[in-house]
């Protein structure tokens, strides 16, 4: 195992980074490369990193079929309404899967994907189970619940095409410090709407957990989907409680008003947390501890916790010019 080329997507955001700090302290790996759009986070040691943009397909293309990886770590994925608009991350998302996961295809080195996937694939729609496993069906009904699940879909082709395993982490939503997470800044709002009607359950994982178990993947070549989540649950009324905001009922159309307000003040809210709002949004993560070796360190209450004890950004003016 020692001496395998890993190669990951998306290393210029917070998990991105994470994951290759945590790959380079791994025993098994060898030569590093990744790619983003944007720098990575920190200061990465043995990764050399390409700033690529999604769009230059041929570009990516001749990065990855040089490099010819063993291991693939897809983790560049765009998320609605953390760094781009619901219409860009789509687009974003399926320009970086199909060339990144195709150019992997023309690699004769290659070994493994393991892709970022989102336990919004299950979807919350009529009968949809409250706490799936793995096996349970994916009927996604947001936007980020399709994208996830073409990304699935895509690496699947790939790798029944060139006989390689797949291993799929579906994360629940990921809150850290630098995680541009929709829901972590709707929860972090001094007014945090809630349903009126019934306050569901969602669970969430933190970055470094998410990271770990990516890493974990990678090193075990995980061949199928395993969902990673913090253990516990929290509802919108209690995190705004935890946090000492002002929870704020919500009921039928008044919703449309309350994402109004919210796009206002910096913490827009797509289909997903609209979604995780009014129906919940959990998962059974039973199978890491078997398949992955390791459980969350946190659970889902802890990461709330955190997220509030965030310093706020406060803004200074500018310095008068010296004289």
């Amino acid at each position: 195992m020692s001496g395998r080329r890993v190669f990951v997507s998306g290393v210029g955001g917070e998990l991105g980074t994470l994951v290759a700090t945590m790959l380079e302290a791994e025993d098994w790996v060898g030569e590093l490369v990744g790619i983003d759009v944007d720098p990575p986070r920190r200061r990465l040691i043995r990764t050399t990193y390409h700033r690529i943009h999604p769009d230059d397909h041929d570009h990516i293309v001749s990065t990855i079929v040089d490099f010819d990886p063993h291991v693939l770590v897809h983790v560049g994925v765009w998320e609605p309404n953390a760094r781009a608009t619901p219409r860009q991350a789509a687009l974003l998302t399926d320009m970086a899967a199909t060339s990144i996961i195709g150019a992997a295809a023309e690699c004769p080195a290659l070994e493994h994907i393991v892709v970022r996937s989102g336990i919004e694939i299950y979807g919350r729609g009529a009968g949809a189970l409250t706490r799936p496993t793995e096996r349970a069906t994916t009927q996604p009904t947001s936007e980020w619940g399709r994208t996830v699940a073409e990304i699935e879909q895509t690496a699947t082709r790939v790798a029944e095409r060139v006989g390689v395993n797949v291993g799929t982490l579906r994360l629940a939503p990921v809150i850290g410090p630098h995680v541009p997470s929709p829901l972590g800044r709707l929860l972090r709002l001094p007014a945090v709407p809630f349903s009126a009607l019934t306050d569901p359950a969602f669970a969430v994982i933190e970055d470094t957990d998410a990271a770990c178990a990516i890493v974990a993947a990678a090193r075990v070549g995980l061949d199928r989907p395993v969902n990673v989540v913090a253990s516990g649950a929290i509802t919108a009324l209690q995190a705004s409680r935890r946090g000492n905001r002002l929870p704020v009922p919500i009921a039928g159309p008044p919703w449309a008003a309350a994402r109004a307000a919210s796009y206002l003040l910096g913490a827009p809210i797509p289909d997903h947390v609209l979604e995780t709002l009014q129906r919940g949004r959990l998962a059974d993560n039973s199978a890491m501890k078997p398949l992955l070796g390791l459980v969350p360190q946190s659970d889902t209450r802890t990461v709330i916790d955190r997220l509030y004890r965030w310093p706020t950004v406060i803004r200074q003016p500018a310095r008068a010019p010296a004289a």
